[in-house]
């Protein structure tokens, strides 16, 4: 591990942590909300848009987890998050087709593929790549389906991205430690 990763994780919390107020005074004002409906749970309007603020601290903290690694094979991590986010964005304020939905996910992780992040568990790489797609579309979808109260999703994403961390570096997989280490401090 580097000794740059504390901070990092730092960093993302507290970007994080200010990315969110600002968020939330512009979903406010440009009127961004989850009004309330028969279908919702809440009763007063919830900003949207949050994923803009961890998206931003994450953005900020991982060239500080000093590892280029992170920084090389990031890009492609990146570009995958960056499609989610604009797709996320989207359906947010307008709302989508779940095929777009779904074709989105597909691309990200087809993405992280063709940047040569992907699951490595059979020696087969037509049988792991398939597997990529599953996971990354799996979770996607799951952490949505998770979407339905406040914070639930934030917090089992939480715990997963550190146990991410602890795993990774118990293996000595640095790189995918750095990455979800930071996602945690951008999560919390």
């Amino acid at each position: 591990m580097t000794t740059w990763l504390g901070a990092a994780v730092a960093l993302a919390f507290v970007v994080s942590l200010a990315a969110t107020y600002c968020v939330r005074l512009a979903a406010r004002h440009f009127d961004w909300l989850d009004h309330p409906s028969r279908r919702k749970l809440h009763s007063n309007p919830v900003p949207l848009m949050g994923g803009i603020a961890m998206y931003a601290a994450f953005v900020i903290a991982i060239p500080v987890a000093h590892s280029r690694t992170v920084i090389e094979e990031g890009v492609v991590v990146l570009a995958g998050a960056t499609l989610l986010l604009i797709t996320g964005m989207i359906d947010d304020r307008r709302g989508m087709r779940p095929l777009v939905k779904l074709l989105a996910q597909v691309g990200a992780a087809l993405l992280l593929i063709l940047g040569g992040v992907q699951i490595s568990m059979f020696s087969n790489d037509i049988v792991n790549a398939c597997l990529t797609v599953f996971w990354v579309v799996g979770i996607c979808n799951a952490m949505n389906l998770l979407d339905n109260m406040d914070g639930l999703s934030g917090g089992i994403a939480a715990i997963a991205c550190a146990s991410f961390a602890i795993l990774a570096a118990l293996n000595g997989q640095i790189w995918v430690s750095e990455v979800a280490a930071v996602l945690f401090g951008s999560i919390l």
